[in-house]
């Protein structure tokens, strides 16, 4: 495609040459008899200099007169310096306005986390949220790749479902014609009877839970990938689950250097990421979380104390990732307080085939998935037990009718793996526009 500007990305192929940039004026300072503008066009930042005696009168006043974020056209002439960002600088020979900007609402300063939020439409220019959303699309891409090059076939699940995957109370509702739908909390269901098809799948794309949590590992709106493999156990999923992790980790380490380095991004951890990661149980796990030493730090944060046959909290998930220094894996969880789906062990059925995947640094869980329930009777025996309708899960069971196997799968969740990657505090960093339960806007 023919263009009559170059990107800012693509100046190493323009050292000394006369160029034409188009962009947005990020910033600009003055020093007595030069100007100081920086430009930035989605591929980069670049530093342009207008000296008094190279350019015209007018057009010297009118870079102190500039707002920031005017959309700018600027001719000039590339110069290599090691000690500009990027590496490049430009020397100003013309610039024309193509839209003059009002007032900028973030302007270089200290502003609130709600301000930013509110003001997310634009204060996705700014290099910190750029630098985050390069690495989920880096993320992203990499999941895409990484199934791919293995021979998964991408499934596309539907968005509204007629019943819950993960259970009743964190639905969203909404009206379908005569009857009542429901935003996709997961695509795993509809993942299994296409693995029964293609052998191995996958669905990428939005889920909704109606959680009314409002601490820093919760949205209400997120994407999510998921795998689904026929003939699969466990201990194959278990490795499934590690290379993907360490696949991604690799890519970003590989292709996110600047972005790491504008979030000032401690990588020490994630290059300690390689397979095979530490495994153990719940009930090893149980037993580190009962000590007196981790039930004191319980105490002295004021959480709640963890019991054995619980659920892990987000201190309990930190308190265990202190021991590796690297993701680990949790296997063999009670089946009660895990889903219908998940497979029974043969050797003690009051546990189920299921596993969640730590992330180190207090990140908490990043994947969860199991081995899923393949006998129809068993099956239907745990949907009536989690009192879900049984007409609304007909299409399920007849997967277990019909040539039934062993199948398992995971999800993990972007915006966690991506919040880890980045070492930020919060998943609404992210994604480019959170919906959380205060936020519907922008």
């Amino acid at each position: 495609m023919k263009r009559d500007f170059v990107y800012i990305g693509e100046l190493a192929q323009h050292v000394d040459e006369q160029v034409v940039l188009k962009g947005w004026l990020y910033q600009k300072r003055s020093s007595g008899k030069i100007k100081f503008l920086v430009l930035r066009d989605g591929t980069g930042y670049l530093q342009c200099i207008a000296f008094k005696k190279d350019v015209s009168e007018e057009l010297f006043e009118q870079c102190d007169r500039l707002p920031l974020e005017s959309s700018l056209t600027i001719t000039g002439k590339v110069r290599a310096d090691e000690r500009a960002p990027g590496g490049y600088e430009l020397s100003i020979v013309d610039l024309q306005v193509i839209h003059e900007a009002g007032e900028y609402p973030i302007q270089p300063k200290e502003h609130g986390v709600e301000f930013l939020f509110d003001n997310r439409h634009l204060y996705l220019r700014s290099r910190t949220p750029q630098a985050v959303l390069r690495i989920r699309n880096e993320v992203v891409q990499s999941c895409r790749d990484f199934f791919y090059e293995r021979g998964f076939v991408l499934i596309d699940s539907p968005i509204l479902t007629p019943a819950a995957c993960e259970g009743t109370t964190t639905l969203f509702e909404t009206p379908y014609f005569d009857t009542t739908a429901y935003l996709a909390q997961s695509g795993q269901l509809y993942l299994e009877p296409a693995c029964m098809a293609f052998g191995k799948v996958y669905c990428f794309g939005p889920t909704f839970r109606a959680e009314k949590s409002k601490t820093r590992r919760h949205l209400t709106e997120f994407w999510m990938v998921e795998p689904e493999v026929a003939f699969m156990e466990l201990p194959q999923l278990l490795e499934l689950a590690e290379d993907f992790i360490s696949y991604i980790v690799g890519r970003v380490l590989d292709r996110c250097a600047e972005p790491l380095k504008i979030l000032e991004r401690d990588t020490t951890s994630l290059e300690r990421v390689k397979v095979p990661f530490p495994r153990i149980t719940y009930d090893e796990a149980a037993k580190i979380l009962m000590e007196p030493e981790s039930q004191a730090k319980m105490k002295e944060a004021g959480a709640p104390l963890f019991e054995n046959g619980s659920d892990f909290g987000a201190l309990d998930e930190t308190l265990l990732t202190e021991r590796f220094d690297q993701p680990v894996m949790v296997t063999h969880w009670p089946a009660e307080i895990k889903s219908f789906y998940m497979q029974p062990d043969a050797d003690d059925p009051t546990k189920a085939l299921g596993v969640d995947v730590l992330a180190p640094e207090g990140y908490g869980e990043i994947i969860g998935g199991s081995q899923r329930v393949h006998d129809h009777d068993l099956l239907l025996e745990r949907i009536k037990a989690h009192d879900l309708p049984v007409e609304a899960f007909q299409w399920y069971l007849d997967i277990r009718k019909y040539g039934s196997v062993p199948h398992s799968g995971f999800g993990m969740g972007i915006e966690r793996c991506v919040t880890w990657l980045c070492g930020i505090p919060h998943l609404r960093e992210t994604i480019p526009y959170p919906r959380q339960i205060h936020r519907l806007y922008p």
